[in-house]
């Protein structure tokens, strides 16, 4: 179905009728007056996923107030999404109706959430344009951001989506295991693997064993790593004896599933250089600060919100020479996509005051990098269960691999 087609298949807007008391319970706690979800061609992906719905030619808003039943504003050439809508609708054509239907919609209200985010803060949460806020405070409240209701509501991983990305995640740890057997392999034979021969091995591997939706790959050798999110162009380096490896891999089950996203570092060669083992066991032990201060915070009973995992993480780094060489936050939110909605682990990039509440998943991703030298990640993924923090793969790589190659 073309994006604007007046008729098509009805949606099942069943994500928001089975969350709706949960969602209004949190309304009422946060003292929010009403959820604002607003939507133009796709731009918001939060209310297209919890509604259902693909790219719409017009605009359109979903209220969803703290008590009683939610509204639909659409727009009269645009009937046909709504025709399993359960609830309410509102119609408008022209500006000026538009302008009357929020009027009356919001009267009363003084606060409600929207995508948006003060000083753009958590930048994945700031999707709102500026005149739709404005437009929507012309009817008289406040727009305040929706960042707790996302975490909640939007990000928190299913029963399906965790038993997924656990085996997503094992499988990733065994192909870039095999990947990097390959490569010393490759080496040995006198082969000159390059970077993106060693992408297109990890890419073929992960079709194979059923974690192709998204997948992708960034592979590097030591010096190439000092760029964070380097890219080969063409076929990029050689891989030489001597040469650090990084593999950075990402991929789900399905397109509806949750990510896994890991980042493996290896020698190529017999006995690791001093700096380079320096500089690793600083990311390593980064790493596990942060995954010591989620457990310990877990046994206390005490919340934890994303800006405090960064500190630790960061703090431990400077301590060991590198703070200004660790360049991006701790870690990213895990969902439907890589870089989620949810809480980042991060005090650098954005500072990020959300909770990490069960149910939601995130990297925790060190990293170290020296242009011109060597650049070295660690990345594993984190979970908050019913039971505490959970780390995945289940094998957490403690050591450089090394990968004899004469």
């Amino acid at each position: 179905m073309s994006v604007g087609d007046k008729t098509g298949p009805e949606r099942d807007f069943g994500r928001i009728g089975a969350q709706l008391t949960a969602i209004q319970g949190a309304l009422v706690e946060l003292e929010i007056d009403g959820w604002l979800l607003y939507d133009l061609r796709g731009r918001n992906p939060v209310a297209g996923e919890l509604l259902g719905l693909g790219a719409l030619t017009r605009r359109y808003f979903v209220w969803i107030p703290a008590e009683g039943e939610p509204t639909a504003v659409i727009h009269g050439i645009e009937r046909g999404p709504w025709t399993s809508w359960p609830w309410s609708t509102e119609e408008y054509v022209g500006w000026r109706e538009l302008d009357r239907v929020l009027a009356g919609l919001l009267e009363g209200t003084t606060r409600i959430a929207m995508e948006v985010m003060p000083r753009d803060a958590v930048p994945v949460v700031d999707l709102v344009p500026a005149g739709v806020v404005e437009l929507v405070e012309g009817a008289g409240p406040m727009v305040v951001t929706s960042g707790e209701l996302i975490t909640r509501f939007y990000s928190r991983w299913s029963d399906e989506g965790l038993a997924s990305h656990l085996r997503a995640a094992e499988t990733l740890r065994g192909v870039a295991h095999d990947a990097l057997d390959w490569l010393a392999s490759e080496v040995r034979e006198g082969r000159a693997p390059t970077e993106a021969g060693l992408r297109r091995h990890v890419l073929e591997l992960l079709a194979e064993r059923g974690c192709a939706a998204g997948a992708d790959c960034h592979a590097a050798n030591g010096v190439n790593a000092a760029d964070p999110h380097y890219t080969a162009v063409g076929e990029g380096a050689v891989f030489e004896p001597g040469d650090v490896v990084l593999l950075d891999l990402w991929a789900k089950e399905a397109d509806h599933l949750i990510y896994a996203d890991q980042t493996w570092m290896a020698y190529l060669g017999s006995e690791v250089p001093a700096k380079v083992q320096e500089v690793w066991e600083a990311v390593r032990d980064a790493r596990d600060a942060a995954v010591a201060f989620l457990r310990d915070r877990w046994a206390e009973g005490r919340p934890v919100q994303g800006y405090e995992v960064d500190d630790i993480a960061r703090a431990l780094i400077t301590e060991r020479g590198y703070g200004p060489a660790f360049i991006h936050r701790t870690g990213h939110s895990i969902d439907t996509s890589t870089h989620g909605m949810g809480p980042n682990l991060d005090n650098l990039e954005t500072h990020e005051v959300r909770t990490l509440i069960p149910g939601v998943g995130f990297s925790i991703e060190p990293g170290i990098y020296l242009p011109g030298e060597l650049g070295m990640r660690s990345e594993i993924n984190g979970y908050i269960g019913p039971e505490g923090p959970v780390m995945t793969p289940d094998e957490i790589q403690s050591d450089l691999i090394l990968l004899p190659v004469e």
